[in-house]
Order: C-alpha cells, then structure tokens, then sequence
C-alpha cells in the first residue's frame, strides 16, 4: 500500500486517508481532479473567476460528503455531479438565470442531417459555448454534454421540458449562427 504524498495511490486509499482526516490526502485529491472539474465548471459560468469560486465550494461539498461516496462508483463521477449541481446552484442564486419560454420562442426547426466532418476547433466551440446565455448555456450543457434527457434536465433546473426543449434549439441556433459568422470573416 502506498503512503499518501508518495507514488500512485489509487482514489480508493486517498478517500480513505481523507476520511482519516489527512489535509496531504485532501491535497492530493484535489490536484488531481482540480483541472477537470475547473473545465466543468468553465462550461456552466463563463467568468473564470466564478468558476474557481464554484470549484472551492464545490470541493469543500465533496469533502463533507465523503463518507456518503461508495466506493463501488467512479469518484470522478460523482464529484462532477456535485460540480454540477453546484454550478447550477450558483447560477439560480446569480440572478443571471433566464429562460425564454416556447411562447416567447420562434420557432426553429430541428436539423436533424448528420454532419460528416466538424470544421471547427475544440476552443472555439467551448469558447462560444461560453457565450450563450447562462439559461440556454446550462440547458445545452446538459443535454450534450452530460447526456441528460430534456425530462431529467427540466426535474434539475425546475423547468417546463419543452422549456429546456427551446432553450436547447435556441442555443443550437446561436452557436450556428456564431460559427457561421466567424467563418464569413
């Protein structure tokens, strides 16, 4: 078994160290999620630095709820949920949250043709996503990058489903049009 501040120890040992109250473990921990759940919280709060502010608390939730993690499940996982969840929060309580509802919507039809090549770079589209309105930007991050059904997103921000339905189509249709213009210039 490894000791915590040396080598590889596995999530496993650290979480357990953790429980024990080790700061170096919580350390470690930390510097190996830290970046990554950075990038998740960048996606939901485009200023960089609401987004350390949400990491903070984000980490300092997971670490007075780690005795509820089993051990069986991808602790990545669960601590992006409580990213997640707590970025969301942070955007209720900003007051920047706004949603459009499918009344106040025009209507935009779905493109369904599949696309064969993405012309675009990663930083670009993230860049852009970081644009979109704090509503239309949590709703498309959920749906796809967090894979959530418009059913589970509407039960998670206290939405109509065909309000996280327009929002979803409404920032779909920014983002096209955004790549559009950046490639006339």
């Amino acid at each position: 078994m490894n000791k915590v501040g040396g080598g590889n120890i596995s999530d496993r040992e650290l979480i357990a160290a953790c429980l024990s109250n080790s700061r170096k473990a919580q350390e470690q921990l930390y510097r190996k999620y830290a970046k990554t759940m950075f990038h998740v919280c960048l996606s939901y709060c485009a200023d960089r630095d609401q987004a350390k502010d949400i990491l903070q608390e984000a980490f300092i939730k997971a670490f007075r709820k780690l005795d509820t993690f089993a051990t069986a499940n991808s602790f990545e996982g669960w601590l992006r949920r409580i990213v997640v969840n707590t970025a969301l929060d942070h955007l209720r309580k900003s007051k920047k949250w706004s949603f459009i509802t499918i009344e106040e919507q025009v209507a935009e039809p779905e493109d369904t043709a599949d696309v064969p090549a993405f012309p675009y770079s990663t930083g670009k589209v993230l860049r852009l996503i970081g644009e979109l309105p704090p509503g239309a930007r949590a709703v498309f991050n959920l749906y796809a990058l967090d894979e959530l059904s418009h059913k589970e997103i509407a039960g998670r921000l206290k939405i109509s489903e065909g309000t996280s339905k327009s929002q979803y189509n409404r920032a779909r249709a920014l983002l096209r049009r955004w790549l559009k213009e950046e490639e006339e210039q």
